[in-house]
């Protein structure tokens, strides 16, 4: 599936945004990648989704991606 939101892709990133697709070696998804626009909203996400997929959690990290991909199917949002 491909984002209908406009993306600046790795190869032409500047500034902060290329550090930021530095730290995923040029394999970030498109549920970051639609933040390129905005390298602030882009880091703030991806700060987000590291507390929630990676924080201490009396969830196992199993379960918290088996919520994401259910809900993320309800949403019939496919990344």
């Amino acid at each position: 599936m491909v984002a209908r939101i406009q993306m600046i892709e790795s190869e032409y990133a500047e500034g902060k945004l290329k550090e930021l697709y530095d730290q995923f070696n040029g394999k970030m998804a498109n549920i970051l990648k639609v933040h390129s626009l905005n390298p602030n909203s882009l880091e703030a996400h991806f700060n987000y989704y590291k507390v929630i997929m990676f924080g201490k959690s009396p969830l196992p990290r199993k379960v918290r991606e088996m919520i994401a991909t259910v809900v993320s199917v309800t949403n019939e949002c496919f990344y």
